[in-house]
């Protein structure tokens, strides 16, 4: 069975985030998509391991950010290879309390939306929580991120807790040396260098700054290792 074929299928590229007990937790997500028009539904796939499901399945509310194509592969990283059991994720990023509570994220926003969890369905390793959008604003014009983009070409990876994970072989480079990060897989092409980081295309990994850090997930180098 290919299942790269699913490959194929198209989705954005979204911050689901929730609330607890007073505390703030969100994730990147792909697979949010509108059920109904009228009521305006929507439904989220959450992993149970994730804490964002842990806050979503306590509160029964979540807010969703679009986010723009522009965003920085760093900051998804912030949301999507940490947790927010070990870390802040909010820590340095703009956010507002919405009307659930829920806390909206608003860097690299394009438009969010705020949802109350009417049902939840058990999916194995997933939860799909579905909920009636109570309030939705639009906060800049711009084209949204696609999974596709950011795969492409951003060379994101999934979270190996994403509904669309699919386990990939990291083929050996056959020409210039090029380093894999053994904690997100995020792969440092010297041809195209690190633009977000300032490194320019043709730097080679030996020639990085000591204190360059994957940009995805901000594994230090000694992290990497050749292809």
């Amino acid at each position: 069975m290919d299942l790269k074929a699913l490959y194929k299928l198209s989705y954005g590229l979204y911050i689901v985030s929730s609330v607890k007990d007073g505390k703030f937790n969100g994730q990147i997500a792909n697979t949010v998509f509108q059920i109904t028009a009228e009521p305006p539904t929507v439904a989220v796939s959450i992993n149970k391991q994730n804490l964002t499901h842990e806050f979503i399945q306590s509160s029964k509310v979540f807010a969703v950010s679009i986010l723009a194509k522009e965003t920085p592969i760093s900051f998804i990283g912030q949301f999507g290879f940490k947790s927010g059991r070990d870390v802040d994720k909010f820590a340095n990023v703009n956010f507002k309390k919405g009307e659930t509570g829920a806390p909206i994220v608003t860097d690299n926003t394009l438009a969010y939306v705020e949802v109350e969890v009417i049902k939840s369905v058990d999916v194995g390793t997933h939860t799909l929580f579905i909920g009636k959008i109570v309030n939705a604003e639009t906060l800049s014009n711009g084209e949204p991120m696609t999974y596709a983009y950011y795969h492409e070409v951003k060379n994101g990876k999934s979270p190996k807790t994403a509904p669309t994970y699919i386990k990939e072989e990291v083929k050996k480079s056959d020409g210039a040396k090029k380093y894999v990060c053994k904690i997100c897989g995020y792969i440092y092409d010297p041809e195209k260098g690190d633009p977000d980081s300032g490194i320019a295309p043709g730097t080679p990994f030996e020639k990085l700054p000591d204190d360059w850090v994957c940009p995805v997930c901000g594994a230090p180098k000694s992290d990497f290792e050749e292809l």
